[in-house]
């Protein structure tokens, strides 16, 4: 028996080489890769958690993701992808906080999927995508590996973070980029539950120093459902974004992102169109080859009851409606092969009593640090 096993694997084993030989394996054009996250954080003037009649709240900035108190977990992501000549397919899970917060709309099974998705390549210029993929607009992404500051800003956070539809780019030149997309309702992942679509289109120009994208979405959000004091059709979303960054010195990199959002509503509602807007620079520079500094200072304004800023929800302190926030994070990037670890200053001055000190009174600022590590593979 030993000596007919051993010759059956001898004969399967020169059947693989031979077929790698002649044509190689759909393994060599499949890839996994991922991460790994996990953070510490404390407020520096206010207290973390405070009893509210509704339950818990934690004092964090009203922008996404790291804003639980103590040692917290991130999320882990797994990313599977085939690239074939001319077609592929994507696959993008994500398990833990993180991945929940990201993917909010979804339900079910599908609550994990973060991308999933098909391409072809139907000439060397235009590639068609089907499926869900995270957004366009915004300068900073869901995974925080490709995030310098581990905090996310607010007009990251208030955008939308996923689509699911159909897009085509197209490459226009070797610089020049375009792209079209129709698509569900922002972040509604798994299926249209109102009928409506959005459309989105992208401009862009790169260099082998960076590159710049003016992007655009535009679609009603909830068909004909018809809400208390909203009426028939309503929720047309608008939202215009400029992203750009570039290396202007091998050091030193300077990326910047504006953004304006507004959902209109229809004439004779109770409420006014609600929206934001806001800019931001990204400032980084290699101090060595395993640290780097970087600053984000962003402002972000919003009208109408958006309600991004509030986060103590009580009437008596700040009631949901016109206010700003100006948000200074500083961040360094401490890189130990694969892992990177993110220790984070913040500071968030608001317009309005939008946050609480240690002795539960309302205050306009809160300042907060982090210390998070993230690995890659």
């Amino acid at each position: 028996m030993r000596k007919i096993t051993l010759l059956l694997l001898l004969f399967c084993t020169t059947i693989l080489f031979a077929q790698e030989e002649e044509d190689p394996s759909w393994f060599s054009k499949l890839n996994f890769s991922g991460s790994v996250d996990a953070y510490y954080r404390t407020n520096l003037n206010s207290i973390n958690k405070f009893t509210e009649p509704g339950g818990d709240t934690y004092m964090a900035p009203g922008s996404s993701f790291a804003n639980r108190p103590g040692f917290a977990l991130g999320m882990a992501n797994t990313i599977l992808s085939y690239e074939g000549d001319k077609v592929g397919a994507v696959a993008d899970l994500v398990f833990g906080p993180r991945g929940e917060d990201a993917v909010f709309n979804s339900t079910g099974n599908s609550s994990i999927v973060n991308q999933l998705y098909v391409y072809w390549n139907v000439s060397e210029n235009v590639t068609l995508t089907f499926g869900n993929w995270n957004t366009f607009l915004g300068y900073e992404v869901i995974s925080p590996t490709a995030n310098f500051n581990y905090s996310t800003s607010y007009m990251f956070s208030y955008g939308p973070f996923s689509h699911t539809g159909i897009k085509a780019d197209f490459a226009l030149d070797d610089n020049w980029s375009a792209m079209l997309a129709v698509m569900n309702a922002t972040d509604f992942t798994e299926f249209n539950p109102n009928g409506s679509y959005s459309f989105g289109g992208q401009v862009g120009y790169s260099t082998d120093a960076g590159s710049t994208y003016l992007n655009v979405l535009v679609g009603d959000q909830d068909g004909d459902y018809e809400d208390e004091g909203f009426g028939e059709n309503a929720g047309t979303l608008f939202q215009v974004d400029l992203t750009t960054g570039y290396d202007l010195t091998d050091t030193f990199y300077l990326g910047f992102n504006t953004t304006y959002n507004t959902t209109s509503l229809p004439d004779g509602s109770d409420y006014d169109d609600v929206g934001f807007y806001g800019f931001a620079l990204y400032a980084q520079v290699a101090v060595s080859d395993t640290f780097k500094l970087g600053v984000r200072p962003e402002y972000f304004s919003e009208f109408g009851t958006f309600g991004a800023i509030d986060q103590i929800d009580n009437p008596n302190f700040y009631d949901d409606g016109d206010a700003n926030v100006f948000a200074v994070t500083l961040s360094g990037n401490i890189n130990i092969g694969d892992l990177t670890l993110i220790p984070e200053l913040r500071l968030d001055t608001a317009s309005e009593d939008a946050f609480l000190d240690r002795d539960l009174e309302s205050q306009k600022s809160l300042g907060s640090f982090v210390l998070a590590a993230v690995y890659s593979f």
